[in-house]
């Protein structure tokens, strides 16, 4: 037992760990309490130096001093200050009144806010509960098959872990030892074709199941002009026009990808808003008005998101700011969109400081019990017994990559992404960077499938913000008046499993065409720095040194 135990030691810690985790202790205690376990165990069999012990208090404080985890808590405190300040509320209103008719136009408007929402709070829970109920008693007033309608709420609600500013995205970046912008800009074309996905799979149940989706009825259809029509002609001219001049404004920049969408989308803004501003004005002061109150509508409510999102991922693309400062700006911005809207109150602020300090505790402990683990996990060359494992996998990097992300499903099943990011990534990070893997494209890839943990029973958590909201009994409609039934646990269940086989479709999707993800690098220079010799001259002429003139 003892020679079993000397040779197996690290597998034998890392399968602890797993047990403790499924006996339901706290992750960030059970990756204490296993690290100082078995740093007694490997000291007491000769495996383990007690002077890696003396590196645990310079651990502990490189965690207090990173600067990139201070983006943590200023992008869970913008995404909770919008969440209370009615952002979505209008932005469901006015873009499930746009699609109207339209069948799963509701559906449609969700897939589209979340979008939105996880580009302006980055907080999975913050989108699911607001969108579960604002959205969700819609949906059912109007008939939506129960099992449709949740699944579409939690899987847009998810989309906050892969589009910037995702929380995953700089644990991921931190873990890894990467920039966070870069992560970001690599992530950004993946999170809008998986929102497109979901959105291709609503179009797919309309055509084949037309009664899961209805479209509004005509009377549920509002903003409408004095003549009867919505205004949609004068919507599209303008949408058509702001997007030509962000493209004329953007013609001749070097800028690429994500960077140039984003910037393109704050001059085609800016146009936007200027013309609805002038609009309103000749309209409130001679009665003419050259846009529609739906063009007017959707402008106004779609600005202040879309501004944030310049604020927070246009500053970092661009270079002017650190993900800590864009945090720190659209936290700030979130607080003056709050008080323009007049529904910021001290209340709200102070429920809002609560829960951002919960959760930045709750991260801060487990990366502390996290490197506990690590450093007897290294101090037990477990590191080495996972990359020789992992490199020597059949199939080169496209093996690797098939059984990591098979490896990380499995775990999500049990772990949520913090627990997955702070335990998994560091042990899996060497092992992709010796066989090439790039570690943006990785965590791009990983960052798609630690979705899931949100999204597959039993322990999904997206699905559980959604049950804590969705009404479980029977209810009376409130402006129908109508009793409607309520939804069960197994609805949203099966909602969800369509929306896993899709972000699994992503997942594989990355990894097949790295391009999607490795456009962050045009930017970046091209030269390999091992390539650059600097030559000094053998012999220098230089002025002869006159130590005969006393100094003054």
């Amino acid at each position: 037992m003892e020679v079993f135990l000397i040779h197996n030691m690290a597998p034998i810690m890392f399968g602890s760990l797993v047990i403790f985790l499924l006996l339901g202790y706290p992750a960030a205690f059970s990756l204490g309490a296993v690290g100082l376990l078995f740093a007694l165990i490997g000291i007491e069999f000769g495996l383990f130096v007690p002077d890696f012990l003396q590196a645990l208090p310079e651990r502990v404080y490189g965690v207090m001093n990173n600067d990139t985890l201070l983006a943590i808590p200023f992008f869970t405190f913008m995404g909770l200050v919008l969440e209370r300040s009615g952002m979505a509320e209008d932005l469901l209103d006015t873009i499930g009144q746009l699609f109207g008719t339209v069948r799963g136009g509701l559906a449609y408007a969700v897939v589209f806010v979340g979008a939105l929402l996880a580009a302006t709070t980055g907080v999975v829970a913050a989108s699911v509960i607001s969108m579960g109920l604002i959205s969700l008693p819609i949906m059912l007033r109007y008939g939506y098959d129960r099992r449709v309608a949740s699944g579409v709420i939690a899987a847009s609600g998810t989309l906050a872990q892969i589009i910037p500013p995702s929380l995953v995205l700089i644990v991921m970046a931190d873990q890894l030892g990467k920039s966070v912008g870069d992560m970001y800009e690599g992530a950004f074309i993946p999170g809008i074709a998986l929102a497109g996905m979901y959105a291709f799979y609503i179009f797919l149940v309309t055509l084949f199941f037309p009664k899961a989706v209805p479209g509004l009825p005509v009377d549920a259809v509002g903003f409408r002009e004095p003549s009867g029509s919505r205004g949609l002609i004068s919507l599209a001219v303008l949408a058509v026009a702001s997007g030509v001049f962000g493209w004329f404004m953007m013609r001749n920049s070097t800028t690429h990808g994500a960077d140039f969408v984003v910037l393109t989308m704050f001059f085609g803004m800016m146009f936007a808003f200027g013309i609805t501003i002038v609009n309103w004005l000749v309209a409130r002061f001679t009665g003419f008005r050259f846009l529609s109150h739906m063009a007017q509508q959707t402008t106004f409510v779609m600005v202040p998101p879309l501004f944030l999102i310049f604020l927070v991922l246009g500053t970092i693309f661009i270079g002017i700011a650190t993900p800590t400062e864009g945090g720190a700006m659209g936290a700030t911005g979130a607080l003056i969109l709050g008080g323009l809207k007049r529904r910021l109150t001290w209340d709200l602020i102070r429920q809002a400081v609560e829960s951002t300090a919960k959760l930045s505790a709750f991260v801060v402990f487990i990366l502390l019990g996290a490197r506990v683990f690590s450093l007897t996990f290294y101090g037990v060359s477990g590191h080495i017994w996972v990359e020789n494992l992992l490199t020597s996998l059949p199939g080169g990097q496209f093996g690797f990559l098939i059984f990591v992300n098979a490896f990380v499903f499995v775990l999500a099943f049990f772990l949520d992404f913090f627990e997955l990011a702070f335990i998994v990534i560091p042990l899996l990070g060497p092992a992709a960077e010796h066989l090439g893997i790039d570690l943006i494209w990785f965590g791009v890839i990983l960052g798609v499938n630690m979705q899931t943990s949100f999204m597959h029973p039993p322990f999904g958590f997206a699905l559980f913000y959604l049950r804590s909201v969705a009404p479980r009994e029977p209810f009376l409609d409130r402006v129908t008046g109508k009793r409607t039934e309520g939804v069960t646990t197994g609805q949203i269940y099966w909602g969800a499993v369509p929306f896993v086989v899709i972000q699994v479709i992503m997942v594989l999707l990355v990894i097949t065409f790295p391009g999607m993800v490795m456009h962050y690098k045009r930017g970046l220079s091209t030269v390999d720095p091992n390539t650059i010799k600097i030559e000094i001259p053998q012999q220098l002429d230089l002025p002869p040194l006159d130590f005969s003139s006393p100094s003054k």
